[in-house]
């Protein structure tokens, strides 16, 4: 099975409600979506979501930099040298983290259609029913409490609550939310780089004391500062989690050894892909460090692989943050992997299993 094409397609899908965090507001999902054909007429899909303010990337610097970079260098091979292939993907370009992370889940895709089995068990098996989170974006405190309550009775037992845009108002929103669904459901915070390292030791001591119990803190401050993301971690109960701070490998080692956070969020479109995320997941458990498996605004295409990721690597993803496909007004994918609220679980089918994938755009390169 070998490599002839790699074309793209743009596929735009409405939110149930806009997606609101301290970076930005978004109502609908508009993904490039990388179509990788061989000449045994196997197809192999992957996807990437344009967010610049995070990856960097947009529409257009993912297609130039597959089309331009990646696919020359793609032309021709035979899916079964995945690491080749991969190596050959991650060396194509620096950074450009989402666009190779796109063209890596189309081949991983393949390896699985290759071999006739579904991407968890090529992977290393496991359990192929997972529970995932759900968001409450950002938003006025009587709406945010409205939409945790909608999303308990929906049957999620964990709410990932957005703030990191007014300090005081945030201590409130959670206060609130906390006491409407205290007993029912696990909240997870998420700053979004959005406060200083003193404010977040601030709020979480005011909420602490408050008798709030959050399961964990996620990346209250900016990218860059380790520093403050360390004080954050040294000075609270509640478990820090890294997120934006956190791309690679390499940085997994650095922010592990400084012991600056508690767990470590995975997501492809920063790793750039399966390959680096496995290698994250494998050195977070030599370390003993839990992960969370997450995405950005993704459709069920590239959260499908995220998801036979998590599978795979449950032992030391422990924590599912994949709520993409369920903010999303209705699924474009046929196939593979079955997003039913709260419970996502995996087909036998080979390969990530999409069949068909409505709504999408062929963008000529």
């Amino acid at each position: 099975m070998k490599i002839t094409d790699i074309q793209f397609g743009m596929l735009r899908v409405p939110l149930k409600t806009a997606f609101k965090t301290a970076l930005r507001t978004v109502d609908t999902v508009e993904d490039i979506v990388v179509i990788v054909r061989t000449d045994t007429g196997h197809v192999g899909y992957g996807e990437a979501p344009a967010t610049a303010v995070i990856t960097g990337d947009t529409h257009g610097s993912i297609i130039e930099a597959i089309a331009r970079f990646i696919k020359p260098r793609l032309i021709g091979q035979e899916i079964a040298n995945l690491n080749h292939i991969t190596h050959l993907i991650q060396t194509a370009l620096e950074r450009n983290t989402s666009a190779k992370a796109a063209v890596e889940i189309a081949v991983y895709d393949l390896f699985g259609q290759l071999y006739g089995a579904p991407l968890y068990k090529i992977l290393g098996g496991g359990d192929p029913v997972i529970t995932t989170d759900i968001t409450i974006s950002v938003d006025y405190i009587d709406k945010m409490v409205a939409d945790s309550i909608n999303a308990v009775e929906r049957g999620f037992e964990s709410l990932k609550i957005k703030v990191g845009k007014d300090i005081g108002l945030d201590i409130e929103r959670v206060k609130a939310i906390y006491s409407a669904v205290e007993g029912r459901a696990l909240l997870r915070l998420d700053a979004n780089q959005g406060w200083t390292a003193k404010q977040a030791v601030f709020a979480m001591h005011n909420l602490e004391d408050a008798g709030v119990v959050l399961e964990l803190l996620e990346q209250p401050v900016k990218a860059q500062d380790i520093d403050g993301l360390k004080y954050v971690t040294d000075r609270v109960h509640t478990p820090v989690m890294a997120d934006e701070s956190v791309f690679g490998p390499t940085e997994v080692i650095d922010l592990i050894k400084m012991r600056a956070a508690d767990i470590i969020n995975i997501k492809l479109m920063k790793t750039g892909g399966i390959s680096n995320a496995v290698r994250i997941a494998d050195i977070a458990s030599l370390y003993g460090v839990e992960c969370m498996i997450g995405c950005m605004l993704e459709t069920s295409i590239s959260v499908a692989a995220a998801v036979h990721l998590a599978v795979a690597k449950s032992q030391s993803i422990t924590k599912v943050d994949l709520d993409g496909p369920s903010l999303c007004q209705f699924n474009p994918v046929e196939g593979g992997v079955i997003f039913n609220e709260s419970e996502i679980s995996i087909t036998d089918a080979p390969g990530l299993g999409i069949q068909t994938i409505h709504g999408l755009e062929l963008i000529s390169v």
